[in-house]
């Protein structure tokens, strides 16, 4: 226990041989450093997790994650060992608003890896949704590329069938009129096989035959087109089937879903703020309690150490001013006998 607590103490940033002197404030520190650690080793796991989640890389994570997370325990450490007690709070305050500012901003970064695993299940699905999203989009583009000739050769065999269909309508039309001059039911009324009835017979059979020569020509055309339209069905298939259908997996897309479902949930919305909340409280901690925390023995032996040597540092300025101005008097007066 007594090493656990010597590291926590190193951990915290205190000078350890002038924090024995003040064993008051042991714990206090003990607590400080033991914040730190666990900020680090958070750190550590969020940054393993966002590197293995882009590149799939056991090894490279691992490293790392060991490296992110000294990183950031150094980094907390000195912001925390930087700040000492003052007499005027509100000095402290503004000593202390840039290492709070630089706390936050490590909290959230440490923070969103972790809340990506918290929701991860719900990621996962909506990861599927930006697929087919994406894919859709995809194809769509694709078929952008042909559908104005998809439209044109359709507009042309439906103008085709619509010339077939209304010559057909006109051979219908001039055959009823033939059976109804033949019948007596139309044109002049009587029932005979005359010359009315064969010009009318006649006109029918003419339109009969003109109906087979347009179904002839447009049928082929129309087998013409059709086959082309097949064959613009199957290049787009065919490109559909070329195209980047790789899984969305990556540590930019995990952030976008994340995105989307706090857009969509206000649960979630609330959740990943809390977390982020969390990791923010836990990174400032240690900030805040040196900030609202008494000052105590070890404040107190801190600065007359730095005052005992300030004091020293003047006195060997002082010094050696006196030593130079001993050596110019020399000097001078060697340079005056001489003369």
């Amino acid at each position: 226990m007594k090493r656990i607590g010597d590291f926590f103490l190193f951990c915290s940033g205190a000078h350890i041989p002038m924090l024995r002197r003040a064993p008051s404030e042991t714990n206090k520190y003990g607590g400080i450093g033991a914040t730190i650690f666990f900020t680090g080793l958070l750190a550590a796991l969020s940054g393993g997790y966002a590197l293995w989640t882009v590149f799939g890389q056991l090894w490279a994570a691992f490293l790392f994650a060991i490296v992110w997370g000294l990183m950031i325990f150094n980094l907390d450490r000195y912001i925390v060992s930087g700040m000492k007690k003052r007499d005027g709070f509100g000095k402290e305050l503004a000593l202390a608003t840039p290492r709070i500012l630089l706390a936050v901003l490590i909290a959230i970064v440490i923070s969103k890896p972790l809340e990506l695993q918290v929701f991860n299940k719900e990621i996962q699905q909506e990861l599927i949704t930006m697929e087919q999203q994406v894919f859709k989009t995809q194809e769509d583009k694709v078929k952008e590329r042909y559908q104005q000739r998809i439209n044109e050769l359709n507009g042309e065999i439906a103008l085709l069938n619509s010339g077939i269909q209304q010559q057909a309508a006109k051979r219908d039309t001039l055959q009823l009129i033939a059976q109804q001059e033949a019948d007596g039911t139309g044109g002049s009324r009587k029932r005979n096989l005359g010359p009315i009835y064969k010009a009318k017979k006649a006109d029918a059979d003419s339109a009969t035959a003109m109906l087979a020569t347009i179904s002839n020509q447009n049928g082929t055309l129309i087998r013409q087109k059709r086959q082309e339209l097949q064959s613009i069905d199957s290049t787009f298939k065919n490109t559909v089937q070329q195209l980047d259908r790789s899984h969305i997996d990556g540590l930019a897309s995990r952030l976008d879903a994340l995105g989307h479902l706090t857009d969509r949930s206000e649960p979630v919305r609330w959740a990943n703020w809390f977390i982020t909340l969390l990791f923010i409280t836990i990174e400032t901690a240690p900030v805040f309690v040196k900030l609202i925390s008494p000052r105590g023995p070890y404040d107190d032996l801190l600065d007359v150490h730095e005052h005992s040597f300030k004091i020293y540092k003047r006195e060997r300025i002082e010094k050696m001013e006196r030593a130079y101005n001993e050596r110019m008097m020399i000097g001078g007066a060697a340079t005056s006998a001489t003369s």
